[in-house]
């Protein structure tokens, strides 16, 4: 299949208003694609490429060839190149990955250089969504979406379950069972802004309520004394997780599939900062002196298997009645059920006392659903809302191929502790939570305020415009001047009503540190 005919359907998705029209769509391109590409058709439509590390940044980007006038590359050969960009290592490996990079966009028309550059920023965003293009693969292959669904729960992958209904139709899904050692796709939890609008939304009956931990994923697989441990996006973690898998193969159990969390705690029971479970979650070298310096806490949620019997499809009532029977609960994760919103809140408050993040509200009745952020889930935790400064912006790719889009923010720094007296201290980036009226309006106002050159990857602005973003918190950064940075900064609006000089200051934000 030919990369213009996915840059010509992403458009034309983008462009649709209806999610019948977008589905159509989606659902016509997937019925030509061979079974050896299918797969590949829904990654590249959903905004992904096969391979989640390739080593090409946005950098590589700033600098576009001409495009081609005919369009003749396929789908298979766009995947080889990023196949061989990703298997490069070592000195000289990253101009190897600029010039492949040079070279496929050269072969390229201006439809597919944009989806190209889409799919390399991550910035693919025509309203292809994991479920909308669940239904899609659904009706190109003439079955039930649940069908699909379904496979996809127990294939933790979507691609796959397409390029088995490409081989083999509607029989391919018979195929997916679930077979532990194979990871699935995580449940995932959609977000509200207090406790009482998450029971609420969940039909305001009785309800399950966790706390909400700031560790790391890890969905934790046992048979016999075999024992792996996947991250949420099926990156096998076993050998970095020691002390993890010592903890499961001492469970009462013999067979087991189990979704849960691991953090690093401090001597008083408190979680360490963020950064320590990851940074030692992503140890590859001394693993051992770094368990023991740093062990893991496990808190398991969820059970979708217990020796022998899968729990998969059944409510999530029953999966943790049978992990209460199974699990000793040192190692499972606090939960309360109840309808009394208050109790719940009072809940989710002790967890917040101790250090975590806040709570997820989950529906009773609902069975596991691998790869959705489905409505059964939501999790509650305060947002931290910062006013800060405009000072730069990067120019976008995709649908946002000539505006302003990734926002270098800052805070003041009246000191002129980490700069110039009166200065400001760049925090970090985003380019999240704008619509494209805001795009649109910040282009024009930022060009307007723009220091230096408008022709290249970043414009500087003067330090005028004053945006309040939201964030889930702050860490400890070596790359930026005030030692901090943000954690999923997102624009909330910006503030006309605010000067520059009534920015939050780099040391209210290092307060926030933990």
């Amino acid at each position: 299949m030919l990369l213009a005919d996915l840059a010509a359907t992403s458009d034309a998705v983008a462009a649709s208003q209806g999610r019948g029209a977008k589905i159509a769509r989606l659902a016509a391109l997937l019925g030509r694609a061979e079974p050896a590409e299918a797969g590949l058709v829904v990654r590249y439509l959903s905004g992904e490429l096969r391979q989640r590390r390739t080593g090409i940044g946005r950098a590589a980007l700033r600098e576009r060839p001409p495009a081609a006038e005919a369009a003749r590359l396929t789908v298979r050969e766009v995947d080889a190149t990023f196949e061989a960009a990703a298997g490069l290592a070592g000195p000289g490996s990253s101009a190897a990955r600029r010039r492949l990079l040079a070279d496929l966009m050269a072969r390229a028309t201006a439809p597919e250089q944009r989806l190209l550059s889409a799919l390399v920023s991550g910035e693919l965003r025509q309203g292809a969504a994991a479920g909308l293009m669940t239904e899609a693969v659904a009706a190109a292959a003439g079955v039930p979406a649940d069908r699909v669904r379904s496979a996809v729960t127990l294939a933790g992958s979507l691609p796959q379950v397409a390029a088995a209904l490409a081989r083999s139709g509607p029989s391919g899904l018979d195929a997916f069972a679930l077979t532990l050692g194979t990871p699935l796709a995580p449940m995932l939890a959609r977000s509200a802004p207090s406790v009482a609008d998450a029971m609420t939304g969940l039909g305001g009956g009785e309800a399950g309520v966790e706390w909400k931990l700031d560790g790391i994923r890890v969905q934790l697989h046992r048979d016999g004394d075999d024992v792996a441990a996947f991250s949420r996006s099926g990156d096998d973690l076993t050998a970095r997780l020691p002390d993890v898998v010592d903890t499961v193969r001492a469970l009462p159990v013999r067979r087991a599939l189990l979704d849960a969390e691991a953090l690093v705690l401090r001597p008083d029971g408190r979680p360490a900062p963020f950064q320590v479970t990851g940074s030692r979650v992503g140890r590859t070298a001394d693993v051992a002196r770094a368990a023991a310096s740093a062990p893991l806490h496990l808190y398991v949620f969820d059970a979708l298997h217990l020796d022998g019997a899968d729990l998969v499809g059944d409510p999530a009532q029953r999966r943790w009645a049978a992990l209460e029977a199974a699990l000793p609960s040192q190692v499972r994760i606090p939960r309360l059920v109840t309808g009394d919103v208050a109790a719940a809140e009072v809940f989710v408050a002790q967890a917040l006392d101790r250090g975590h993040e806040g709570g997820v509200v989950k529906a009773t009745d609902a069975p596991y659903e691998a790869g959705r952020r489905g409505a059964s889930w939501v999790k509650v935790k305060p947002r931290i809302e910062l006013d800060l400064v405009v000072l730069a912006a990067e120019w976008g790719h995709g649908r946002r191929q000539g505006l302003l889009s990734n926002l270098h923010l800052g805070a003041r720094d009246p000191g002129g502790l980490f700069g110039p007296p009166e200065g400001f201290v760049m925090l970090g980036k985003t380019f999240k939570g704008l619509t494209d009226a805001v795009l649109r309006w910040q282009t024009e106002r930022l060009l307007g305020l723009a220091v230096g050159p408008t022709d290249g990857w970043v414009v500087t602005v003067r330090p005028e415009l004053v945006v309040q973003v939201a964030i889930d918190g702050v860490q400890a950064s070596r790359r930026y001047p005030g030692g901090v940075t943000l954690r999923f900064a997102r624009v909330l609006r910006y503030r006309d009503d605010k000067a520059a000089g009534e920015a939050d200051t780099v040391d209210a934000v290092r307060s926030l540190l933990t």
